[in-house]
């Protein structure tokens, strides 16, 4: 389906140079007397590169409609995730390198749709935030807030964040997947 290029939005896949790409950021920019044009950042559904390209605003974009499966996290033996398709039963790999950071967000049993592009899958939508168990950080400090300086914690997943002087080994907390970054306690 083609659009012009001024309706180019974030989180929208676009085919650029045969291959698809998510939006990341798009910014319209009128210079002056000059031409409007689309200054977007993309990345690469299927090699996960990002790039950045500047679109006139009255080209063609190619927008790309992907299918998504409901499936559920199973394991990983290492580079090769598996997941279940939730209807179908059938079974599906992608390497960590389709996934990128999602890595770090994923636990068994966590149902997430997963994207198909020509019916191949090409990446999965985590949610915007995540529980996750604190399995190891330094000892809690007496009287700490939370504007104190942070701390490093290693978290279930095996990804390393900041979080505050507070949080102990065994909480469970929050985390913003956009940006990797600790929110809050969880329940």
């Amino acid at each position: 389906m083609g659009i012009q290029a001024t309706q180019i939005r974030k989180g929208m896949v676009v085919l650029h140079n045969g291959q698809p790409h998510r939006v990341v950021e798009f910014h319209h920019h009128t210079p002056g007397n000059l031409r409007a044009m689309v200054q977007t950042k993309m990345r690469n559904l299927r090699s996960g590169t990002t790039t950045e390209h500047r679109f006139r605003s009255t080209d063609d974009v190619e927008r790309v409609i992907l299918d998504d499966h409901e499936m559920t996290y199973l394991y990983n033996d290492g580079n090769t995730y598996y997941f279940m398709n939730t209807e179908t039963y059938e079974q599906i790999e992608l390497s960590a390198d389709d996934l990128g950071d999602a890595t770090g967000y994923l636990l068994p049993e966590t149902i997430i749709n997963v994207q198909f592009y020509e019916g191949a899958p090409i990446g999965i939508d985590i949610p915007p935030t995540v529980d996750l168990v604190v399995v190891e950080t330094e000892p809690e400090v007496k009287g700490a807030t939370v504007s104190n300086v942070g701390k490093p914690a290693k978290l279930e997943t095996g990804i390393t964040i900041q979080v505050p002087a507070f949080i102990k080994q065994g909480d469970k907390i929050r985390v913003d997947t956009n940006e990797g970054r600790y929110m809050e306690r969880a329940k």
